[in-house]
Order: structure tokens, then sequence, then C-alpha cells
């Protein structure tokens, strides 16, 4: 029976259900969700552990794939060592971002487009303070992953979330920090927000890859001017 809700939740971690850095319900709401006792469960979250999907929370309770941030750390001490590094990673973004945006167009639910517009919103709140830019903007591109459909993309998403968070920050506060520049952003996330609750794909991923185009334009402007922008930004 362990075994069945090992597998079972297995499932619901490859499709998506459970993304990385997701707290799992308690034992007693998985054995009443899954119809099984808490022994069963117990036993399922130990194979789990053992095997790398899961991993204990400090002060109790489990939650997806422990080893995220080990590959997240590393992955920033690679961006601080080189900033070409950087740039590889914003050039791999905006590459999966934009068939990310195509998919979404053609595969979210109505749920799943108020999400990502709700993001927007917050992004075109005048009277939200400066330091949530980065946050929304993160939010904006989640909810994307997760309206994508995909659960491949939504586990590398979430996989690299502690190095998103810091580049988005480098984004908004370092490389595109004038209001002019929010503005120019506002407008780009609006399009593509626009062109996904219209189920119209090639408009969505257009509006992505301009976007992401702009940004790398961007980085290859910094690091002309400036070498040191990315790793100081990424705390180094």
């Amino acid at each position: 029976m362990s075994e069945r809700v090992a597998q079972e939740l297995t499932r619901l971690i490859a499709n998506g259900k459970l993304a990385p850095g997701e707290r799992l319900p308690g034992e007693r709401q998985l054995a009443d969700m899954l119809g099984v006792s808490r022994v069963s469960v117990r036993a399922a979250l130990q194979q789990l552990k053992a095997r790398g999907f899961l991993s204990a929370v400090q002060g109790g309770g489990t939650r997806v794939v422990g080893m995220a941030e080990e590959l997240d750390s590393g992955l920033i001490s690679l961006l601080r060592a080189d900033q070409r590094n950087l740039n590889d990673l914003a050039e791999m973004r905006a590459n999966l971002e934009v068939w990310a945006a195509r998919r979404a167009a053609r595969n979210a639910s109505e749920n799943q487009i108020q999400e990502i517009e709700e993001a927007y919103r917050s992004m075109a709140d005048a009277a939200r303070a400066p330091r949530h830019k980065a946050e929304d903007d993160l939010r904006f591109h989640l909810a994307i992953a997760r309206a994508s459909g995909s659960a491949v993309y939504l586990h590398l998403m979430s996989v690299l979330g502690d190095t998103l968070e810091k580049m988005f920050s480098f984004h908004r506060y370092a490389l595109y920090a004038t209001p002019e520049d929010d503005a120019r952003f506002l407008d780009h996330h609006r399009r593509i927000a626009e062109a996904i609750r219209a189920k119209d794909e090639d408009a969505a991923a257009g509006a992505m890859a301009e976007h992401l185009d702009s940004i790398l334009r961007r980085y290859r402007q910094a690091s002309d001017d400036n070498e040191a922008d990315g790793r100081a930004a990424l705390g180094q």
C-alpha cells in the first residue's frame, strides 16, 4: 500500500500538480485524499525522501524536491564567477519563455488566464511599492509557466527559483531602473497577457520575444559598459 501511495505522489510531482518547493498537505489530509492509512502515507513519504523527491521542512512537514536548493546554489556560483554565464542563462530563458507563451495561449484555462492578469494588475498598480517590482515580474512569468501545461517546464522554472529571483532583481533594479523602463516593461507584459487571453499563439510568442530581446540587448550594452554589474547584482 505504501508503494502505491508513493507512486501516486510521484505521479502528482511528474504532472506538475505538486511543484518543487511546494509544501505537501499533512499526513492526515493525504491519507484522507488517497483513501489509505496514515501509516501507509508515512512509509511512502520516507521512500520518496530517500529517493530525493521530498525533503523535510524545519518545524515539521514535507516539501517537494529537496535538491532544488543545491542545484540553484551551484548555478548562482557560476553566475557570480563570470557574467557571460548570466548572459547565457538570459538567452536560454528567452528561447524557453517564447515557447511557454505560445503554449500558454494554446492551453491556459480561464483560472490560469486570470492568474496571469492578476499578476499584471499588481505590476500596473501605481500605489504598489517599488520594492515589489521584481517579485511581481517573476510572479507573472511563473503564472505563464503554469499556464503552459508543461510539467517539465514548470519544474525547470521552479528549480531555478532563487536564481530567477536574483536575475529579476538585476533586471528591475539595475539593468532597467528608470520610470521609462518600468512603463516599457508594463506595456510588454500587457501585450503578452492580452495575447494569451485572446488565445493568439503567434501574438503571445511575438510579444514575449520582443520583451526578452530587449533585455538581451541591454545585457550586451551593460556588458560593454560595466562587466561587473551582473556579479554585483547577484551579491558578490
